[in-house]
Parts: structure tokens; C-alpha cells; sequence
């Protein structure tokens, strides 16, 4: 603990400190619950993005293996712009996944099997879901971050700041309080003195 000068001008010092991290300390808490609230909503949409995700997959792959064509149909789809936007949360930016669009590639419907149009729809929503997962993931490590970087200063806070300067305020008052005393101590003795000079 750094010292502390004993003085009327650090008592006050200290007693506008103690009224800031008052006021400040409830801003804090409700900003580390809203981001609580908020992973605990980004954790759940993860869970069921991730669940409708499998979901695609076994989907696709119950018709696609009874298709014996070799057909590579990355080569009829590419993604051609991932759409996300910036929103705030407790006061930190995230990303927010808004859309994706893709390239489909022309392509003979004579020459190509009955099952790519429904594949290439499935496979559209497989890489909406997994880039959908992405950004939530991405929304996650920086609430997280952030929900640490709160934490701390809580406890900051709540265990150091506001019990050090409720500290440094009693040892002001008591030393203030202590040297009044005295004063007055001195004064009496100093006219208790001058009374008996005066009495002899």
C-alpha cells in the first residue's frame, strides 16, 4: 500500500475516490452480467446451429452415397461474399453474421445427375451454417475477452480500490482526529500556564 499523506486536503482526496468507485462498481457488475447473458445465448445458438449442421450432413450424405457418380460439385458452387455486420454489446464490437451469397456455375442439366440441384441447395446451407458458426465462435472469444478484462476490474474494484481507500480514510480521520486532540490538549495546558504565571 503506497503512504498516504495525513492531511485534510488527502482525506477529501481520498473520500471523492471512494464516492467514484461507488458509482462506478454497479456500471461494472451490470456490464459483466449483460456479456453473461450474452454468452450464455452465443454458447446456445453454437449448440444448435452446430446440431442443425449434423443434421445437413446426415441428411446429405443418406442420398449421396446412393449415387454412384463421381461428380466434384465444388466446381459448380464458390462462395462469392460473406455479409456480416458490426453490433455492439456492453460496449465491445462483434461481428453479426447477416448473409452469404455464392457463384452457382451453369451447367448442363442433360450431362449432370438429377441429384446436383438438391445437393448444391443442401450444400448452400451446410457452408451458410458453417460460416454462421464462424462468426458466433468469433462473437465468443471477444465476449469472453471481454467478459475477463470486466471481471478483473470488478474485483479490482470490489477486493482492493474501495477497501484501500475506506482503509486510508479511517487512518486520516484518526491521525486528524488524534492531532485535534492533542491541539486542544496543548491549548489547555499553554492557558493553564499563562493563568498561573499570571496567578504569581
Amino acid at each position: 500500500m503506497p503512504a498516504v499523506k495525513l492531511t485534510k486536503n488527502e482525506l477529501k482526496s481520498q473520500k471523492d475516490a471512494l464516492r467514484r468507485f461507488e458509482r462506478y462498481l454497479p456500471t461494472l457488475l451490470l456490464k459483466k452480467q449483460q456479456l453473461q447473458m450474452v454468452l450464455r445465448q452465443v454458447e446456445a445458438k453454437v449448440r444448435e446451429r452446430t446440431a442443425e449442421r449434423q443434421l445437413l450432413i446426415d441428411e446429405i450424405m443418406s442420398w449421396v452415397g446412393v449415387f454412384g457418380e463421381d461428380v466434384s460439385l465444388a466446381s459448380y458452387l464458390s462462395v462469392s461474399e460473406l455479409v456480416v455486420h458490426t453490433g455492439n454489446i456492453a460496449g465491445i464490437d462483434i461481428p453479426v453474421f447477416d448473409e452469404i451469397h455464392f457463384k452457382q456455375v451453369s451447367y448442363d442439366l442433360y450431362a449432370t445427375p438429377l441429384w446436383v440441384d438438391r445437393a448444391l441447395e443442401r450444400l448452400k446451407d451446410l457452408i451458410r451454417h458453417d460460416a454462421e458458426i464462424r462468426i458466433l465462435r468469433r462473437q465468443h472469444e471477444l465476449l469472453d475477452e471481454e467478459l475477463r478484462i470486466t471481471t478483473q476490474r470488478v474485483n479490482l474494484f470490489e477486493k482492493v480500490k474501495i477497501p484501500e481507500t475506506r482503509e486510508n480514510i479511517k487512518r486520516i480521520r484518526i491521525y486528524l482526529g488524534d492531532e485535534q486532540t492533542a491541539a486542544v490538549v496543548r491549548g489547555k495546558m499553554a492557558k493553564n500556564n499563562i493563568t498561573r504565571e499570571r496567578a504569581s
